[in-house]
Protein backbone atom coordinates (compact mmCIF):
# COMPACT_ATOMS: atom_id res chain seq x y z
CA UNK A 1 0.00 0.00 0.00
CA UNK A 2 2.85 2.36 0.82
CA UNK A 3 4.50 1.86 -2.57
CA UNK A 4 1.15 2.47 -4.30
CA UNK A 5 0.92 5.89 -2.64
CA UNK A 6 -1.06 5.27 0.56
CA UNK A 7 0.09 7.32 3.56
CA UNK A 8 1.30 5.53 6.69
CA UNK A 9 -1.56 7.12 8.63
CA UNK A 10 -4.12 5.56 6.28
CA UNK A 11 -2.29 2.21 6.32
CA UNK A 12 -2.62 2.16 10.11
CA UNK A 13 -6.38 2.73 9.86
CA UNK A 14 -6.89 0.16 7.07
CA UNK A 15 -4.79 -2.51 8.75
CA UNK A 16 -6.67 -2.08 12.01
CA UNK A 17 -10.04 -2.45 10.26
CA UNK A 18 -9.00 -5.43 8.12
CA UNK A 19 -6.80 -7.30 10.58
CA UNK A 20 -7.91 -6.06 13.95
CA UNK A 21 -4.34 -4.92 14.51
CA UNK A 22 -2.76 -1.51 13.98
CA UNK A 23 0.73 -1.23 12.47
CA UNK A 24 2.79 1.72 13.65
CA UNK A 25 4.61 3.99 11.22
CA UNK A 26 7.94 2.58 12.45
CA UNK A 27 6.76 -0.99 11.75
CA UNK A 28 5.72 -0.01 8.22
CA UNK A 29 9.11 1.61 7.74
CA UNK A 30 10.90 -1.57 8.88
CA UNK A 31 8.79 -3.66 6.50
CA UNK A 32 9.67 -1.36 3.63
CA UNK A 33 13.38 -1.88 4.31
CA UNK A 34 12.97 -5.53 3.31
CA UNK A 35 12.68 -4.28 -0.29
CA UNK A 36 16.21 -2.86 -0.27
CA UNK A 37 18.02 -5.99 -1.49
CA UNK A 38 15.71 -6.42 -4.48
CA UNK A 39 15.86 -2.72 -5.32
CA UNK A 40 19.65 -2.74 -5.12
CA UNK A 41 19.71 -5.60 -7.64
CA UNK A 42 17.45 -3.56 -9.92
CA UNK A 43 19.65 -0.46 -9.56
CA UNK A 44 22.93 -2.30 -10.21
CA UNK A 45 21.86 -4.85 -12.83
CA UNK A 46 24.08 -5.29 -15.88
CA UNK A 47 22.82 -3.40 -18.93
CA UNK A 48 22.93 -5.94 -21.73
CA UNK A 49 22.74 -5.01 -25.41
CA UNK A 50 22.71 -1.54 -26.93
CA UNK A 51 20.38 1.40 -26.37
CA UNK A 52 20.17 3.62 -29.46
CA UNK A 53 17.95 6.15 -27.68
CA UNK A 54 18.65 7.48 -24.18
CA UNK A 55 16.41 9.91 -22.29
CA UNK A 56 17.68 11.73 -19.19
CA UNK A 57 15.93 14.10 -16.81
CA UNK A 58 15.63 14.98 -13.12
CA UNK A 59 12.93 15.90 -10.65
CA UNK A 60 13.18 17.14 -7.07
CA UNK A 61 11.94 15.73 -3.78
CA UNK A 62 12.13 17.19 -0.27
CA UNK A 63 14.17 15.35 2.36
CA UNK A 64 14.74 16.24 6.02
CA UNK A 65 18.42 16.40 6.92
CA UNK A 66 19.54 17.30 10.46
CA UNK A 67 16.22 18.99 11.05
CA UNK A 68 16.50 21.06 7.86
CA UNK A 69 14.31 20.38 4.79
CA UNK A 70 16.40 20.21 1.62
CA UNK A 71 15.70 19.46 -2.03
CA UNK A 72 17.22 16.37 -3.58
CA UNK A 73 17.58 15.80 -7.31
CA UNK A 74 16.28 12.44 -8.52
CA UNK A 75 18.26 11.54 -11.66
CA UNK A 76 16.50 9.12 -14.02
CA UNK A 77 17.55 7.45 -17.27
CA UNK A 78 15.30 5.59 -19.73
CA UNK A 79 16.70 3.65 -22.68
CA UNK A 80 15.06 2.19 -25.78
CA UNK A 81 16.82 -0.95 -26.97
CA UNK A 82 17.03 -2.61 -30.40
CA UNK A 83 13.88 -4.58 -29.64
CA UNK A 84 12.07 -1.25 -29.34
CA UNK A 85 11.35 -1.76 -25.65
CA UNK A 86 11.53 0.91 -22.97
CA UNK A 87 13.76 0.19 -20.00
CA UNK A 88 14.51 2.21 -16.87
CA UNK A 89 18.29 2.11 -16.74
CA UNK A 90 19.04 4.07 -13.59
CA UNK A 91 17.57 6.03 -10.68
CA UNK A 92 19.88 7.88 -8.30
CA UNK A 93 19.70 10.70 -5.76
CA UNK A 94 21.99 13.74 -5.85
CA UNK A 95 22.31 16.94 -3.85
CA UNK A 96 21.60 18.92 -7.00
CA UNK A 97 21.85 18.80 -10.77
CA UNK A 98 25.46 19.61 -11.59
CA UNK A 99 28.07 18.54 -14.11
CA UNK A 100 29.63 16.33 -11.45
CA UNK A 101 26.42 14.59 -10.38
CA UNK A 102 25.30 13.99 -13.97
CA UNK A 103 28.79 12.82 -15.01
CA UNK A 104 28.88 10.29 -12.15
CA UNK A 105 25.38 9.12 -13.02
CA UNK A 106 26.11 8.59 -16.73
CA UNK A 107 29.50 7.04 -15.94
CA UNK A 108 27.72 4.61 -13.63
CA UNK A 109 25.41 3.60 -16.49
CA UNK A 110 28.39 3.11 -18.79
CA UNK A 111 30.24 1.01 -16.22
CA UNK A 112 27.15 -1.22 -15.96
CA UNK A 113 27.26 -1.80 -19.72
CA UNK A 114 25.46 1.11 -21.39
CA UNK A 115 26.57 1.24 -25.04
CA UNK A 116 25.42 1.99 -28.56
CA UNK A 117 23.74 5.31 -27.74
CA UNK A 118 23.00 7.19 -30.95
CA UNK A 119 20.78 9.93 -29.55
CA UNK A 120 20.56 11.42 -26.05
CA UNK A 121 17.38 13.40 -25.38
CA UNK A 122 17.46 15.92 -22.51
CA UNK A 123 16.54 19.45 -21.53
CA UNK A 124 19.07 22.28 -21.82
CA UNK A 125 20.69 21.82 -18.40
CA UNK A 126 24.36 22.80 -18.92
CA UNK A 127 25.72 20.20 -16.49
CA UNK A 128 23.82 17.42 -18.23
CA UNK A 129 24.97 18.56 -21.65
CA UNK A 130 28.61 18.58 -20.55
CA UNK A 131 28.29 15.15 -18.95
CA UNK A 132 26.89 13.65 -22.18
CA UNK A 133 29.61 15.27 -24.26
CA UNK A 134 32.33 13.89 -21.97
CA UNK A 135 30.99 10.40 -21.25
CA UNK A 136 29.01 9.66 -24.44
CA UNK A 137 30.88 11.62 -27.15
CA UNK A 138 29.54 9.27 -29.84
CA UNK A 139 25.92 10.24 -29.11
CA UNK A 140 24.11 13.09 -30.85
CA UNK A 141 22.24 15.46 -28.55
CA UNK A 142 18.54 16.27 -28.93
CA UNK A 143 17.28 19.23 -26.93
CA UNK A 144 13.70 18.56 -25.83
CA UNK A 145 11.45 20.73 -27.97
CA UNK A 146 8.79 20.98 -25.23
CA UNK A 147 11.31 22.54 -22.83
CA UNK A 148 12.51 24.74 -25.69
CA UNK A 149 9.01 26.13 -26.27
CA UNK A 150 8.63 26.78 -22.54
CA UNK A 151 11.95 28.64 -22.55
CA UNK A 152 10.70 30.71 -25.49
CA UNK A 153 8.12 32.30 -23.19
CA UNK A 154 10.98 34.08 -21.40
CA UNK A 155 11.60 36.05 -24.61
CA UNK A 156 8.02 37.21 -25.07
CA UNK A 157 6.14 40.03 -23.33
CA UNK A 158 3.71 38.69 -20.73
CA UNK A 159 0.62 39.79 -22.59
CA UNK A 160 1.86 38.71 -26.00
CA UNK A 161 -0.42 36.70 -28.28
CA UNK A 162 0.78 33.10 -28.34
CA UNK A 163 0.04 32.59 -32.06
CA UNK A 164 3.76 32.85 -32.80
CA UNK A 165 4.52 29.93 -30.45
CA UNK A 166 1.69 27.89 -31.94
CA UNK A 167 3.19 28.38 -35.39
CA UNK A 168 6.67 27.65 -34.01
CA UNK A 169 5.40 24.33 -32.65
CA UNK A 170 4.30 23.36 -36.19
CA UNK A 171 7.97 23.27 -37.23
CA UNK A 172 8.31 19.99 -35.35
CA UNK A 173 5.79 18.22 -37.55
CA UNK A 174 7.74 18.59 -40.81
CA UNK A 175 9.01 15.68 -42.88
CA UNK A 176 12.66 16.60 -42.46
CA UNK A 177 15.03 19.34 -41.34
CA UNK A 178 15.16 20.95 -44.81
CA UNK A 179 11.39 21.50 -44.78
CA UNK A 180 11.56 22.76 -41.20
CA UNK A 181 14.20 25.32 -42.15
CA UNK A 182 12.02 26.62 -44.99
CA UNK A 183 9.11 27.10 -42.62
CA UNK A 184 11.43 28.69 -40.05
CA UNK A 185 12.50 31.34 -42.56
CA UNK A 186 8.88 32.26 -43.23
CA UNK A 187 8.17 32.27 -39.49
CA UNK A 188 11.09 34.62 -38.85
CA UNK A 189 10.05 36.97 -41.65
CA UNK A 190 6.52 37.13 -40.25
CA UNK A 191 7.29 37.58 -36.53
CA UNK A 192 10.63 39.43 -36.43
CA UNK A 193 9.07 42.91 -36.75
CA UNK A 194 6.86 42.23 -33.72
CA UNK A 195 9.02 39.94 -31.56
CA UNK A 196 12.64 40.60 -32.51
CA UNK A 197 14.08 39.30 -29.22
CA UNK A 198 12.25 35.97 -29.48
CA UNK A 199 13.13 35.49 -33.14
CA UNK A 200 16.83 36.15 -32.56
CA UNK A 201 16.88 33.60 -29.72
CA UNK A 202 14.99 30.98 -31.76
CA UNK A 203 17.24 31.41 -34.79
CA UNK A 204 20.33 30.91 -32.61
CA UNK A 205 19.10 27.85 -30.70
CA UNK A 206 16.46 25.94 -32.66
CA UNK A 207 18.89 23.64 -34.52
CA UNK A 208 19.59 21.93 -31.17
CA UNK A 209 15.97 20.76 -31.14
CA UNK A 210 16.05 19.34 -34.69
CA UNK A 211 18.58 16.54 -34.19
CA UNK A 212 15.69 14.07 -34.21
CA UNK A 213 15.19 14.77 -37.92
CA UNK A 214 18.32 12.67 -38.59
CA UNK A 215 16.48 9.60 -37.30
CA UNK A 216 13.68 7.64 -39.05
CA UNK A 217 10.48 9.62 -39.53
CA UNK A 218 8.48 6.88 -37.80
CA UNK A 219 10.37 7.64 -34.57
CA UNK A 220 10.16 11.44 -34.60
CA UNK A 221 7.21 11.95 -32.26
CA UNK A 222 8.79 9.64 -29.66
CA UNK A 223 12.32 11.08 -29.62
CA UNK A 224 11.91 14.83 -30.08
CA UNK A 225 11.09 15.39 -26.41
CA UNK A 226 11.56 13.92 -22.94
CA UNK A 227 7.79 13.34 -22.65
CA UNK A 228 8.26 9.62 -22.03
CA UNK A 229 10.30 10.37 -18.93
CA UNK A 230 8.02 13.28 -17.96
CA UNK A 231 5.09 10.85 -17.76
CA UNK A 232 7.10 8.61 -15.45
CA UNK A 233 8.01 11.63 -13.31
CA UNK A 234 4.35 12.59 -13.06
CA UNK A 235 3.52 9.12 -11.75
CA UNK A 236 6.35 9.37 -9.24
CA UNK A 237 5.12 12.79 -8.17
CA UNK A 238 1.58 11.48 -7.71
CA UNK A 239 2.82 8.91 -5.22
CA UNK A 240 5.56 10.90 -3.45
CA UNK A 241 3.12 13.77 -2.94
CA UNK A 242 1.48 11.63 -0.26
CA UNK A 243 4.75 11.59 1.71
CA UNK A 244 5.59 15.25 1.02
CA UNK A 245 8.81 15.28 3.09
CA UNK A 246 10.97 12.17 3.37
CA UNK A 247 12.70 11.52 6.70
CA UNK A 248 16.01 10.67 4.97
CA UNK A 249 17.62 10.08 1.59
CA UNK A 250 17.33 6.29 1.75
CA UNK A 251 13.56 6.31 2.27
CA UNK A 252 13.16 8.66 -0.69
CA UNK A 253 15.33 6.55 -2.97
CA UNK A 254 13.62 3.34 -1.79
CA UNK A 255 10.13 4.49 -2.76
CA UNK A 256 11.16 5.99 -6.11
CA UNK A 257 13.18 2.93 -7.09
CA UNK A 258 10.24 0.72 -6.14
CA UNK A 259 7.99 2.75 -8.42
CA UNK A 260 10.59 2.68 -11.19
CA UNK A 261 11.05 -1.09 -10.85
CA UNK A 262 7.29 -1.59 -11.07
CA UNK A 263 7.07 0.52 -14.24
CA UNK A 264 10.11 -1.24 -15.70
CA UNK A 265 8.41 -4.63 -15.31
CA UNK A 266 5.21 -3.34 -16.91
CA UNK A 267 7.14 -2.11 -19.93
CA UNK A 268 8.97 -5.42 -20.33
CA UNK A 269 5.69 -7.35 -20.23
CA UNK A 270 3.80 -4.83 -22.36
CA UNK A 271 3.76 -4.16 -26.10
CA UNK A 272 6.85 -3.06 -28.03
CA UNK A 273 7.18 0.74 -27.93
CA UNK A 274 9.00 1.36 -31.24
CA UNK A 275 9.50 -0.61 -34.42
CA UNK A 276 13.28 -0.41 -34.81
CA UNK A 277 13.41 -1.71 -38.40
CA UNK A 278 13.34 1.83 -39.88
CA UNK A 279 16.50 2.64 -37.88
CA UNK A 280 18.17 -0.56 -39.08
CA UNK A 281 17.28 0.37 -42.66
CA UNK A 282 18.68 3.88 -42.15
CA UNK A 283 21.97 2.53 -40.83
CA UNK A 284 22.33 -0.29 -43.37
CA UNK A 285 24.30 1.73 -46.00
CA UNK A 286 26.83 2.96 -43.43
CA UNK A 287 27.23 -0.54 -41.97
CA UNK A 288 27.79 -2.00 -45.43
CA UNK A 289 30.35 0.72 -46.18
CA UNK A 290 32.16 -0.01 -42.91
CA UNK A 291 32.18 -3.73 -43.74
Amino acid sequence: MYVQGVSTRKIKAISEELCGHEFSASTISELNKTMDDELEKFASQRLEGEYPYLILDARYEKVREDGVIRSRAVLVAIGIDWEGRRRILGVELAGRESTTSWREFVLGLKQRGLSGVRLAITDDHPGLKRAIAEVLPEAAWQRCYVHFLRNALDHLPRKANDDCLTELRWLYDCRDAAEARQHLRRWLDHWSPKHAKLCAWVEENIEQTWTFYRQPREHHKHIKSTNLLERLNQEIKRRTHVVRIFPKDQSCLRLIRALASEQHEEWLDGPVYLDMQPLRDLLKPSLQLAA
